[in-house]
């Protein structure tokens, strides 16, 4: 058994009468990684702040080595080797690696003149610690985001962290670099670190905790080992219910092609592009990063245009050059990232779901008619169940999963006729994602038609009736709804992703050439 490092005692935290944690109680063991499972607004990001000195607890205390604090500030928790690595990972982009990863540690030794080579002494030895070559003088901004990870996890290293916590550290990362990443923490672990793991990702869950603390409104509902739970009784413990993903048919009965997309090329990002979308079809786009996969979906909603190639839309040629264009074309896109694409942060819910449709909630006079634009927004806040205090609530204050509603709400004011969805669920807690593939489904039975992109296969089998693999900028394999029931798909899609060209194709070569 590990000894304990950290224990929290019931905890409890409350913000205007609600309780964000209510008398929890979780246990941090030495050399051990230890999940936090839940969804969004579940306690968890509380419990983080409260542990790292982010926020004072109502009640309770925090144990570290036998002694009991009331409360702890957030030096205070890092002299006592707490570490968290955000979402955001907050770095200095435009200062090098070496700087990021010894300032604060040089900082702490309080001396007024930079020691340059001992910083370069200190970033060299936590590089050498998980085995990772980077030049010392680059710049963060060069780095890509998995190595930017690195140099945050240095960083904590270098201020003797024995407790880190990582906060859904694998978002942004392909599949080899969430290997890589995961392959060091576990190092990390066997060397007598204790992490602390988010992550909505259940097969990174599993692959990599020893414990699984659940959260759920507030409350920990039970401390598992990673070997007493699967998916199903993981996801049953975080909502209170059974979620299910039932496989998506099409079954709209109007076969003309909606979108019919020809040799469209971009170079540098993707080359002799060929498909169609009929109405009721959700068609998955499934790559690596770097695919291709994001570029050709800004290109179709006019943020990328193509060099070459044509688009018709409804049987008709059309020209795509801007995101005018492209809904005038009844195209919308959910982007990949929400935060920087697609919302207004500082704006209120109502602002950010009815800022597609100014022109629509013009009065006579030419201001914003403001009951309309009030029932605008309530009324999709209702469609899509969006949990919110009310409509002029600051969108930022939101989970992930209902500021992802929102975006998704904001186009589909728009009434679009084809919906670009770039990694819809990214960051999203099950109970979301369970509700946005509801969405999604509701949406092709009003006759939308639908193109998704993921990198998750669970994803792709629920929800699409057609995929497209691309690799390298070209579709490498066209999979029809047909080859998707086969039973052995899963491992086919996986191998074609990592290795296109190797494995026999499922997909029938006709539908290679004009994916219909």
């Amino acid at each position: 058994m590990f000894p304990p490092i950290v224990s929290a005692n019931n905890i409890t935290k409350s913000y205007m009468g609600v309780k964000a944690l209510d008398d929890v109680s979780v246990t941090i063991n030495q050399g051990e990684i230890l999940c936090l499972a839940g969804e969004n607004g579940s306690g968890k990001s509380t419990f983080v702040k409260t542990v790292s000195g982010v926020i004072t607890p109502d009640s309770g205390e925090i144990v570290f080595g036998g002694t009991s604090y009331r409360k702890v500030t957030p030096i205070q928790a890092i002299d006592l080797g707490v570490q968290v690595i955000y979402q955001d990972l907050s770095l200095f982009p435009h200062m090098t690696v070496a700087e990021n990863i010894a300032m604060n540690k040089m900082i702490a030794t309080r001396k007024r003149l930079v020691n340059w080579r001992e910083m370069n002494r200190i970033a060299e030895e936590q590089l050498e610690r998980i085995q990772l070559s980077l030049d010392l003088k680059s710049k963060v901004e060069s780095l890509s985001v998995a190595n930017r990870q690195l140099v945050a996890i240095c960083r904590a290293l270098s201020q003797n962290a024995k407790v880190l916590f990582m906060d859904e550290p694998t978002t942004a990362l392909t599949k080899k670099e969430v290997d890589r990443l995961l392959s060091i923490v576990m190092d990390l672990k066997r060397n007598g670190l204790s992490v602390v793991f988010i992550s909505h990702k259940f097969d990174e869950i599993f692959e990599i905790s020893d414990q699984i603390t659940i959260f759920r409104e507030g409350k920990k509902t039970g401390d598992y080992a990673a070997k007493e739970l699967d998916h199903k009784s993981l996801s049953f413990h975080m909502t209170g219910r059974q979620v299910e993903f039932p496989r998506y048919k099409r079954t709209a009965k109007d076969d003309s092609p909606l979108l019919e997309v020809r040799n469209l090329k971009k170079s540098g990002h993707y080359d002799n592009i060929n498909f169609t979308v009929r109405r009721g079809d959700i068609m998955g786009i499934i790559g690596l990063l770097g695919s291709g996969r994001t570029e050709l979906a800004l290109s179709l909603f006019g943020l990328n245009p193509s060099d070459s190639g044509q688009l018709w839309m409804k049987g008709k040629p059309c020209t795509i050059n801007s995101p005018v264009d492209a809904v005038n074309q009844g195209i919308a896109l959910l982007p990949e990232d929400r935060h920087s694409q697609g919302l207004f942060m500082r704006q209120s819910v109502k602002e950010n779901i009815t800022s597609t449709i100014h022109e629509q909630l013009r009065s006579p006079t030419g201001f914003i008619d403001r009951a309309k634009q009030n029932d605008i927004a309530e009324d999709f806040v209702r469609k899509l169940r969006i949990r919110t205090h009310n409509v002029d609530t600051p969108i930022r204050n939101l989970s992930g999963g209902n500021q992802q509603k929102g975006v998704i709400s904001k186009w589909v004011a728009t009434t679009p006729e084809l919906f670009i969805l770039d990694t819809p669920t990214v960051g999203v807690d099950i109970g979301s994602k369970s509700e946005i593939y509801e969405q999604i489904h509701r949406f092709t039975a009003e006759n939308m038609g639908v193109i998704l992109i993921t990198d998750e296969l669970d994803e792709i089998m629920a929800n699409c009736n057609k995929l497209l693999i691309m690799y390298d900028g070209r579709i490498v394999e066209a999979l029809t709804e047909d080859d998707l029931d086969k039973p052995d798909v899963r491992e086919h899609i996986m191998s074609v992703m990592s290795s296109p060209g190797q494995v026999e194709g499922q997909g029938n070569s006709e539908e290679k050439e004009r994916v219909s």
